[in-house]
């Protein structure tokens, strides 16, 4: 299992947005941001400062709100995120249906505070508050032969209208291996900067896998489920011969129908120049996951 990764934040370290956004202040404050920052190589070296409230929430993919990128936000608003609960079940020693609420008091979420860089064909600085998966499937109590977890999004068509539609196959499914499930960087998010998250994002929880693509990070989840077998993920169903089960960002491998080796910063500017992807989004703590794999077969 990977190292575990903590902090000694607390709720009064949240820095607010307009803070984050203050160059002078980021700087002068970097003691305490870099405590509580999981910042890949390359974002270290480009100094890339977390993108602004109106951009993370206003650009994002959520296609049970619709397939534009500002769908999501002028069509989420309607979602009832509480009260919220999450069955976890499969090969646990105690399934169950946890109360979103009971979950937060448990995780003490306040104390941990992440700012990831994410990727699909544009990028983003975001700073999460959340907590790590692993603590949450520490809950439930993993069976040691659990190989797999697999997640579900919400289903609720009179809010959600996107699944009106056979955009894709509904509800949204996703998974992960178990050793990234328990690695320190893949998170549950529940808030941006210092406000709970916002319906668009996936409120009240969502994952967030910062070396894989973004549609790996599923919004909304009702269901955990720890399994033996690889589980079904929406975007492979669809597509698979685009869209793989690992989704690990890899300038290597091209989808079929564009480059993947450079990508655009959202808030850089209609001409803002593509940058390099990197392997693994930059985050090469995670390589040994992938040691003898083939990534462009298991792409």
């Amino acid at each position: 299992m990977a190292r575990r990764w903590t902090n000694d934040l607390t709720r009064h370290d949240v820095t607010p947005e307009h803070l984050y956004l203050n160059r002078r202040t980021l700087l002068a404050t970097g003691g305490v941001l870099a405590a509580g920052a999981a910042w890949p190589a390359q974002a270290q070296t480009d100094e890339l400062e977390p993108n602004s409230w109106e951009e993370i929430t206003s650009y994002n993919n959520f296609y049970e709100f619709g397939t534009g990128k500002t769908d999501p936000k002028e069509n989420a608003g309607q979602l009832t995120t509480s009260p919220w609960s999450i069955e976890i079940n499969g090969m646990v020693d105690k399934p169950g249906t946890y109360a979103f609420d009971d979950i937060l008091a448990q995780m003490d979420i306040e104390e941990r505070i992440y700012r990831l860089r994410c990727v699909e064909a544009w990028s983003m600085v975001i700073p999460w508050r959340g907590f790590e998966l692993a603590d949450l499937i520490a809950l439930a109590g993993p069976k040691p032969d659990a190989e797999f977890v697999a997640f579900q999004t919400l289903l609720r068509s009179e809010e959600m209208p996107g699944q009106n539609y056979p955009i894709l196959d509904w509800p949204y499914v996703e998974g992960l291996r178990m050793d990234e499930a328990m690695h320190p960087l893949t998170i549950m998010a529940t808030g941006l900067y210092d406000k709970p998250l916002p319906n668009q994002n996936g409120a009240p929880m969502r994952l967030v896998v910062p070396w894989k693509y973004g549609f790996k990070s599923i919004k909304s989840i009702v269901r955990i489920t720890l399994t033996d077998q690889m589980p079904e993920t929406t975007w492979n169903k669809s597509g698979p011969e685009e869209y793989g089960f690992y989704a690990n960002v890899n300038p290597n491998v091209d989808h079929p129908r564009w480059s993947q080796a450079t990508e655009r910063r959202v808030g850089g500017g209609l001409f803002s120049r593509r940058i390099d992807t990197q392997l693994f989004n930059g985050y090469d703590e995670v390589a040994s996951l992938y040691e003898g794999m083939d990534l462009e077969t298991n792409y």
